[in-house]
């Protein structure tokens, strides 16, 4: 099946005249042969770009066990795919390769499907790295299965209640604002309150990518989540993005948006930091959150005030804990307030039993004391 992808594509498939043979197939048939035969990645999902973040990401539900291991495929600066109904896992891989090679959305479906003897059987979305989206629904995906290609994104879906589960996925799409993971989940909610799998509902995973967006900056992993198996997936996905929000989320925004200055990319190193400092006004009791926020802001010399302020907040939050008075006390250095850095980084001393990089710290700065 070939289509024209100049514009918003919506592939919506009539399928009364496979309904003798999909009855038969999820009722009779296919009981028979779920030990010798593979599972359909039944599911619906979506697969988008968000230009400004220079993010990547795929979301996906389904009544599949950890479709999380199957579904989600991407990589910063290259794409992002989903591969599902009869899933093919070496879409995923070959998929990105070739995308890497700097091979368009489109011509990289036809390249899997057209080496695929399988291929009416599976399901594929792409988004490339300028955000050009193509997908394929194989005739031979049990009903209802179809895909809508828009701007910067696909969404897609197979065993559904019907087309109006990827109609509402595109529309929550398209319509909401922030970051790219919490606009996935958006989607997979509006698909699922339309009826989503037909089947029912049993896991879900959110992949998002971008550049040193992984722990500490080692790999480009922004979001990993997945929830193998739970009664409302979507609904435990989101507690899971929530908590990753106010555990990584606002150190990691202030990272990324000094590296994107360092690359002249204004309007991406605005958009991270004044995330990181919402992130701050959103949890203002979280004392880790506001601790990272205020490390980074520190060690990059920038937004002082903001660093200071939320320095501040995190110890009378957490006066117990050493390593926030050590991030206190380095704010008040590199503001060059050094008779409180030496205060602050003394009770960073007290409390963690003579930590050595804070006595270094300590020492150091009782020598820039004015005599």
């Amino acid at each position: 099946m070939r289509i024209d992808r100049t514009k918003e594509v919506k592939v919506l498939r009539r399928h009364h005249h496979f309904f003798v043979v999909s009855f038969l197939l999820a009722n009779l048939i296919l009981p028979a042969y779920l030990f010798s035969c593979p599972l359909p990645t039944a599911t619906f999902s979506i697969v988008a770009y968000d230009s400004v973040a220079e993010e990547w990401g795929v979301a996906v539900e389904s009544k599949f066990l950890a479709v999380g291991a199957v579904v989600p495929w991407a990589k910063a600066g290259v794409g992002a795919i989903a591969t599902q109904a009869w899933g093919n896992t070496t879409y995923g891989p070959q998929g990105l390769n070739l995308l890497q090679m700097g091979i368009s959305a489109e011509k990289v479906v036809d390249i899997l499907i057209s080496q695929d003897p399988d291929r009416d059987q599976r399901q594929l979305g792409i988004v490339d790295a300028r955000g050009r989206a193509a997908a394929w629904t194989g005739d031979g995906c049990l009903a209802w299965a179809g895909h809508i290609v828009g701007r910067g994104f696909t969404v897609q879906g197979n065993i559904l209640t019907g087309e109006q589960v990827v109609r509402k996925m595109a529309d929550a799409f398209r319509s909401s604002k922030g970051p790219l993971g919490r606009r996935l989940i958006a989607a997979l909610h509006a698909g699922q309150e339309v009826g989503g799998d037909k089947r029912g509902r049993q896991s879900a995973a959110l992949l998002v990518v971008r550049k040193g967006g992984g722990y500490s900056g080692y790999n480009d992993r922004f979001i990993d989540l997945r929830v193998d198996d739970h009664p409302h997936p979507i609904g435990e996905l989101e507690r899971l993005y929530n908590l990753h929000e106010r555990t990584f989320q606002g150190g990691a925004y202030v990272r990324l948006g000094m590296q994107a200055l360092k690359e002249g990319k204004g309007e991406k190193a605005n958009l991270a930091l004044d995330r990181a400092i919402s992130l701050a006004n959103k949890y203002p009791e979280n004392a880790n959150l506001l601790n990272g926020i205020a490390w980074e802001l520190a060690i990059n010399n920038f937004r002082l005030d903001d660093a200071l302020r939320l320095a501040q907040k995190a110890t009378k939050l957490a006066p117990q804990d050493a390593n926030i008075w050590d991030t206190l006390g380095e704010v008040y250095a590199r503001r060059g307030n050094y008779l409180e850095a030496v205060n602050a980084e003394k009770k960073a001393v007290s409390l963690s039993g003579g930590n050595k990089e804070f006595q270094g710290k300590l020492e150091r700065w009782q020598k820039l004391l004015p005599k």
